[in-house]
């Protein structure tokens, strides 16, 4: 084929509607071509039954039959390096222009990098945009141009930039969509093709409903409360739905608690993208002086749910049985690897990075790096959470621990692996030698 096209290249960003670069490509001067590309050096990484790959592959499946039924075009589905496949396109047809919207992980910014030097070298133009948050990278940053490393001040500064009228603009592409190429039969895949299986971990719908955002700071605490959390971080994600339309939904609503989570996100992706040595570095350098005593068959009893602490094995069951785990007990099983066991948070920041369904890097590394204590705006160090009290807390009845846990008031539930008194003591006595 010799006609001159463009591609508007789908990533983190699966839906047609509300789609900031997909409507730019389509508002252009050419017929788009929609590609997504299963990206070998992320799969590779990833367990063959990762749901998140089900996830993703269903997703698209579905918008490939959308296109077909209602356009006559199609989403062509790749599987490899991203330089390849491009270099594969451009061979196949006159591409002009490649458009995408931003991602900010460290190994995406490399990769997006490496394909604009090389569509660049070809003569096509690159154009990407903003679109899976209302604020990046230094759009939001302190009067003399330092990012914000305490959550609050980002967020009133935020507040202060934020014009709904500006930053809340639906970007609708039905109209435009006759601007897609004529062709239903576009390169398709199976997951065997990749090497992968169906997972029996589903992503749920979630929920962002105006009662639930209404009751959400009342809810959002207590893991056994059904609807209590929207189950809306895989779909903001992997794009299944836009930022914007939440916004929206809770600003409509005026709940400051539901609205504040979603710009949580937003500070934890800016402290990623200022400073991407916080991947695998703690954010206080101080605290990777710590003497970690990783211990591995104390980490497999972690994993497994088996330390004895009701409350701790069952959010890490709910994880290993259903890819989510309730925020409240994130932080819980969180801080009792690192300061419980003392296991580097890295262990356990790669062990969520594997079973998340919603795992976004900045936030599961801005989290853990809070619960060691390592990083911005994070607990102090002397701050250890009572796995006893915690199930008093949130869980008095024991109805979530019962639900992941049956066997909590066995003799067959295990002994506690640690005293906490003691696990606290060794715990400070390890952190002050090494912060001090």
């Amino acid at each position: 084929m010799n006609n001159k096209i463009s591609i508007f290249w789908f990533r983190r960003d699966l839906r047609l509607d509300d789609n900031v670069g997909f409507l730019a490509a389509l508002k252009g001067d050419f017929p788009v071509l929609p590609v997504f590309i299963f990206d070998t050096e992320i799969l590779e990484k990833l367990p063959k039954d990762d749901a998140r790959v089900t996830f993703i592959y269903n997703t698209l499946q579905g918008m490939r039959d959308q296109l077909q039924k209602e356009q006559g075009s199609s989403l062509a589905l790749f599987h490899g390096k991203p330089v390849a496949i491009f270099e594969g396109l451009l061979n196949e047809y006159e591409v002009q222009e490649v458009y995408t919207n931003h991602d900010y992980e460290p190994y995406a910014k490399d990769r997006d990098k490496k394909i604009g030097e090389f569509l660049t070298n070809k003569n096509v133009e690159f154009k990407t945009f903003k679109d899976q948050v209302i604020f990046e990278k230094d759009e939001v940053v302190k009067n003399d141009g330092d990012p914000y490393v305490v959550y609050t001040p980002y967020k009133n500064k935020w507040k202060e930039h934020f014009d709904a009228d500006t930053h809340l603009t639906i970007h609708y592409t039905s109209q435009y969509l006759n601007n897609l190429i004529e062709h239903s039969r576009l390169p398709n895949l199976s997951l065997s093709d990749m090497g992968f299986e169906t997972s029996s971990i589903k992503v749920p719908e979630y929920t962002v409903t105006p009662t639930l955002i209404d009751n959400y700071e009342k809810t959002r605490n207590f893991p056994a409360k059904e609807n209590g959390t929207s189950r809306l971080g895989p779909h903001l994600r992997f794009g299944t739905v836009s930022v914007r339309k939440m916004m929206k939904k809770a600003i409509g609503e005026k709940n400051e608690v539901f609205w504040s989570e979603l710009i949580w996100r937003e500070f934890f992706m800016q402290i990623l993208w200022h400073f991407p040595r916080t991947a695998n570095e703690a954010f206080r350098k101080k605290y990777d002086r710590i003497e970690w005593r990783n211990d591995e068959q104390e980490f497999e009893k972690w994993k497994k749910g088996e330390t004895g602490f009701k409350l701790v094995d069952a959010g890490i069951r709910e994880l290993n049985r259903s890819g989510y785990m309730h925020n409240r007990v994130r932080m819980l099983v969180a801080s009792f690897l690192c300061k419980h066991l003392l296991i580097d948070w890295r262990w356990g920041e790669t062990y969520f990075a594997e079973k998340l369904l919603d795992y976004e890097m900045s936030s599961n590394v801005g989290n853990w790096q809070w619960a060691a204590g390592s990083g911005v705006d994070a607990a102090p160090y002397f701050r250890i959470f009572n796995p006893m009290t915690q199930v008093d807390k949130f869980d008095k009845d024991r109805k979530y621990i019962s639900k992941w846990v049956p066997e909590h008031d066995q003799e067959s539930y295990p002994d506690k692996m640690v005293d906490h008194k003691e696990a606290r003591e060794r715990c400070l006595k390890v952190y002050k030698e090494a912060v001090s």
